[in-house]
């Protein structure tokens, strides 16, 4: 049994991901607040930021990936603050971290003894973990530690038979986008790309399951953002 587990499916290139991995035959296991609407996939209920949750989420999530030959962790939630280095609150900061990046290493920690060869670990990063723009300092911040935990996650498991890639989104029509951007600024924001339009999360979904599947581009970074365009 090929199976995902995936957190932040409830929306945008969470809900895009589950959905390619439910047609290419995996079993499906999400982590959110809020349920995948994908039908046949398994929603597992947690507010990935609280770290009461983890006991009891953790014994749910291995009861079902038991007996999985092949396993992918794909680590996609994520919290995007509008802060600066001169307004960012410690405790927003912790929030971002929690989600951003302990989160992924508590479940590592949890699903690995059940990974095989052939098995993956795919962070979902962005364009700025390599970069950053004003006004999303903690976010800027916690992406460039996500490249640094998938290749150090790729040193720790070598000779395992797991790979691992970083998936760098450019700019993806999703809520947290349309969240962080407004409406006026939407086409500068896709006159950005050589494309001249958003990227679809279905195009990043594609893109994950792609990374899942190829063990050769272990320990790399993908910048899959139709080639934006540096001013």
């Amino acid at each position: 049994m090929q199976c995902l587990v995936i957190t932040g499916a409830s929306s945008g290139i969470g809900l895009a991901t589950a959905a390619t991995f439910m047609e290419a035959g995996y079993k499906v296991i999400n982590l959110s607040r809020r349920p995948c609407g994908v039908s046949g996939v398994v929603n597992i209920s947690c507010d990935l930021a609280d770290p009461d949750n983890w006991d009891c989420l953790t014994q749910s999530l291995v009861a079902e990936i038991s007996g999985a030959t092949e396993l992918c962790l794909v680590h996609n939630a994520a919290h995007l603050a509008h802060d600066t280095v001169q307004d960012a609150l410690p405790a927003d900061l912790r929030r971002t971290y929690e989600i951003n990046l302990v989160a992924p290493t508590i479940l590592n920690r949890a699903v690995l003894p059940s990974m095989g060869p052939g098995s993956s670990i795919v962070y979902i990063g962005s364009t700025l973990g390599e970069k950053a723009v004003p006004g999303s300092f903690s976010y800027v911040t916690s992406k460039h530690a996500s490249i640094g935990m998938m290749r150090s996650t790729c040193q720790d498991l070598a000779g395992t038979g797991i790979h691992t890639a970083c998936i760098n989104p450019g700019f993806t029509d999703t809520e947290m986008l349309r969240d962080h951007i407004t409406e006026d600024v939407m086409p500068d924001i896709a006159g950005m790309s050589t494309f001249g339009r958003l990227i679809d999360p279905a195009e990043i979904g594609k893109t994950v399951l792609f990374a899942a599947q190829s063990p050769v581009i272990n320990g790399s970074v993908i910048n899959a953002n139709l080639g934006q365009i540096e001013r």
